[in-house]
């Protein structure tokens, strides 16, 4: 096989250990989300023991990455491309970390919560929209595609949005005496675990930009 092939074949490998990371973060998240709607410990667990998984396919990417800059010594475009593969790695694993974080507020709930429907309603949502926006952001970065790099970013303004609501919701509960306070403080981080998500898919997007402008776009302005 020409040297070019070679590399070509490579990298296909690289994205996919990266899509397959991506995936597992997705699905943790979507996991996490619905042991927290139905208060299940067990489910939560599972997503703690889990996140190796993802330190493991983390470190291979990084590993294959490393060995292929090493043996190709790739430049310009080629090198970029592996560069931001790591860089949204590393985003990707915070991701399955911000799962298990929710899970360990399931836990730590101590019971599933009364009166909070609305707060669970617009958590689900938040979820749904970082999904949606994570497996974009793959897809953008794969085909290279600036202009749904650009769609993912946009969507983080709705992350936010239902995030502001949401805490406030959660401090009005608060105010009301409506719910416990450790149990309002668990939502809450659960809330931040879901905007800090969005942002980190918005960091690929950047990269995506970068990869295919050769230099940086803050698109969180």
């Amino acid at each position: 096989m020409a040297l070019r092939g070679r590399f070509e074949e490579e990298i296909k490998v690289l994205l996919s250990k990266l899509t397959d990371l991506c995936n597992f973060a997705d699905k943790a998240l979507n996991r996490s989300i619905t042991a927290l709607e139905q208060y299940d410990v067990d489910a939560a667990l599972e997503i703690m023991d889990d996140d190796a998984k993802a330190d493991l396919l983390y470190e291979e990417i990084n590993d294959q990455a490393i060995i292929l800059i090493a043996k190709q010594q790739p430049v310009a475009t080629d090198l970029r491309k592996i560069i931001m593969t790591i860089k949204i790695a590393t985003d990707i694993e915070r991701i399955a970390d911000f799962a298990e974080n929710i899970a360990k507020s399931t836990i730590r709930l101590g019971k599933k919560p009364d009166g909070m429907m609305d707060a669970f309603i617009k958590i689900k949502k938040m979820q749904e929209i970082s999904s949606e926006m994570l497996m974009d952001s793959l897809k953008a970065f794969i085909d290279e595609d600036i202009h749904l790099a650009k769609q993912v970013a946009d969507k983080d303004d709705e992350v936010d949005h239902l995030y502001s609501q949401t805490i406030q919701e959660l401090f009005q509960l608060n105010q009301q005496g409506a719910g416990n306070i450790s149990e309002i403080i668990q939502l809450l981080f659960t809330c931040r675990s879901l905007e800090r998500t969005a942002d980190h898919i918005t960091n690929i997007a950047e990269d995506v930009f970068y990869l295919v402008k050769g230099k940086h776009y803050d698109l969180n302005e």
